[in-house]
């Protein structure tokens, strides 16, 4: 599998789409942040980094999809993938080599935005910030990151078409992450019915881990929706070739 890995990030950063899409996430980060009025963490008064953690999830549902959005789909199209299946690994084992480094690739995106905490730290002149909230959203980010990388692999596996599998995978993190809230505040789900479709969203338990407290329940959901979009990933690889 760590030959499946290796590959998957060689793949990302031997051309300069792989670092166009990371400067563009950094600069438009950067930009949110520091530069544009409205957005602006300088203009809050104090130090909280509240803002960047409430754009993040919606940056990081349109980078992830642009990271997975040839993981599979391009595999196929060129015929690739059935090399790799000639390899001593099985399907499964392929998707999992995959996915370990598209994570890796998301942590490589996401590492530089620690400056963002060390420098609202070293702004402050009231205490700081809240260094447990901040590690506990970052935290947070990562599993959702993570997730959203499992379902982009498995939108990936669904189209040939990169800019397809980028669009099907943006489309569906979005109705995992706020879909399924919207919907939940519908008047006909307010019998109780509202917690149990949030519990099946991103939203509620991103928003949990934000505020600092890691709770199991938590890491076994985030755990769980990535394994299962794995496990579709996986069906529809055999699919694919048994139909053949």
């Amino acid at each position: 599998m760590w030959m499946i890995c290796k590959k998957e990030w060689q793949q990302f950063f031997s051309s300069i789409t792989g670092y166009l899409v990371l400067g563009i996430f950094l600069l438009i980060t950067g930009l949110l942040l520091f530069v544009f009025p409205d957005t602006s963490l300088l203009n809050f008064g104090y130090a909280n980094l509240n803002g960047f953690f409430n754009l993040m999830p919606w940056l990081l549902l349109f980078l992830v999809p642009a990271i997975t959005m040839r993981a599979i789909s391009e595999e196929t199209r060129s015929g690739s993938f059935e090399i790799l299946q000639t390899l001593p690994l099985s399907s499964l084992q392929i998707i999992i080599g995959k996915y370990i480094g598209v994570v890796f690739i998301i942590f490589i995106a996401l590492f530089p935005t620690i400056i963002y905490a060390v420098s609202m730290q070293a702004l402050s002149i009231t205490g700081g910030i809240d260094m447990g909230a901040t590690i506990g959203s970052y935290i947070s980010l990562f599993f959702l990151a993570s997730v959203y990388a499992a379902i982009g692999i498995f939108a990936s596996s669904l189209v040939k078409n990169m800019i397809a599998a980028f669009a099907l995978g943006a489309f569906m993190c979005f109705v995992l992450f706020i879909g399924l809230d919207a919907i939940s505040q519908l008047p006909f789900f307010s019998n109780g019915t509202d917690y149990y479709i949030q519990l099946f969203g991103i939203k509620m338990h991103t928003a949990n881990m934000s505020r600092g407290v890691i709770d199991i329940r938590d890491l076994i959901y985030f755990i769980a929706m990535a394994a299962l979009f794995l496990y579709f990933t996986k069906i529809q690889i055999s699919k694919q070739y048994i139909n053949r």
